[in-house]
């Protein structure tokens, strides 16, 4: 809506196939709740643990090697694996990323949120509940919010986990939407500075925090086929700037792309979203995770530069694009650098 009164014009483009694929699509559902494979390994000595002759992650953290001589021992499936989700270790139930132990990486597991850390019932740890994002916006208190998000953090680093599932900072476009409870408010400047300000303390305790759902989820039902029509000024004053304070004030270790189409475009498989504003534009350096079992297609999403498919990756999936041409190399290899990188972020 204008000042006027009036309403902007929303710009046509293209008709796109948002299901559009090089090879052929899972049927809806098929991938839902799928949980990442069990990798086997084969028999090795406890006295040095890795690949004959790899140089470990480790070498990495203390200076021996950089991360660029590090990776160039990967193999292609290597990269791929990386690229998705890991199996849950410990107390987590949200599954993790790295797990590449013949060469030293950890798996770096992830909990949801955002009103509480939330692990596995079934071990009986108990975690703190924390007032809803929405109550804690009525606070407008970012030192208050910094202390939530420390105490979070703490409860994350306790319980050997990476990454706390939270933010959530869409905007609260319609009371209806299912997902208000984990949002902010209607206004992106106190949704963005509140955002900042939890994800300082989150990562205070060099654990990360996942900001979400970039961008435009602003409903919970079909939100996996649902396509967000908005123009570019709507996007960029409104849907995005919680997102940019956020990114600008803040460097989350990761931020969550979301379920749903943008402009006929999944969010997840988006260059101009992940690529183009997220990194060139706002200088974002962290890791973009997919939300878990997306209906995007993981090919598409490593091109877009969405490093991490979750809950689970598909190999079989990306062999068979890069069989056909489809997949970009480097951008493979540099998603799977800034898997990388966040894990030399954890403590």
């Amino acid at each position: 809506m204008l000042a006027d009164g009036s309403y902007e014009e929303l710009p046509q483009g293209q008709h796109k196939d948002i299901n559009e694929s090089i090879i052929k699509k899972m049927e809806p559902g098929t991938e839902e709740g799928l949980t990442p494979s069990v990798r086997a390994r084969d028999s090795y000595c406890l006295i040095y643990p890795y690949k004959e002759g790899a140089h470990p992650l480790s070498d990495v953290a203390e200076g021996k090697i950089t991360l660029d001589e590090f990776m160039e021992q990967l193999s292609t499936e290597d990269l791929m694996n990386l690229v998705g989700g890991q199996p849950n270790t410990g107390v987590a139930n949200t599954f993790g990323f790295g797990n590449l132990p013949e060469y030293g990486v950890p798996s770096a597991m992830t909990a949801d949120g955002p009103a509480g850390v939330r692990i596995a019932p079934e071990t009986g740890i108990l975690t703190t509940a924390f007032p809803c994002a929405t109550l804690l916006a009525c606070t407008w208190n970012t030192h208050l919010i910094a202390q939530v998000g420390k105490a979070g953090g703490e409860e994350i680093k306790e319980n050997n986990l990476a990454v706390w599932l939270t933010p959530a900072i869409n905007i609260h476009r319609s009371p209806l939407c299912g997902r208000n409870f984990e949002y902010y408010s209607e206004d992106p400047l106190l949704a963005g500075k509140l955002g900042a300000a939890l994800v300082d303390g989150i990562q205070c305790n060099h654990v990360g925090a996942s900001v979400k759902h970039f961008a435009c989820n602003n409903k919970e039902t079909n939100r996996k086929h649902s396509d967000s029509r908005v123009s570019e000024r709507a996007l960029r004053e409104i849907y995005l700037k919680a997102f940019e304070i956020v990114v600008k004030e803040a460097q989350p270790y990761t931020i969550m792309s979301a379920y749903n189409a943008v402009n006929g475009e999944r969010a997840s498989e988006s260059h101009d979203l992940l690529t183009g504003i997220l990194r060139e534009e706002w200088g974002y350096e962290g890791m973009v995770t997919s939300d878990w079992w997306t209906r995007g297609e993981q090919y598409k999403e490593v091109n877009a530069g969405n490093d991490l498919k979750m809950g689970n990756g598909f190999v079989d999936r990306l062999k068979l694009a890069d069989e056909k041409g489809a997949l970009d190399h480097d951008q493979l290899k540099l998603n799977a650098k800034r898997i990388l990188n966040t894990i030399l972020k954890f403590d």
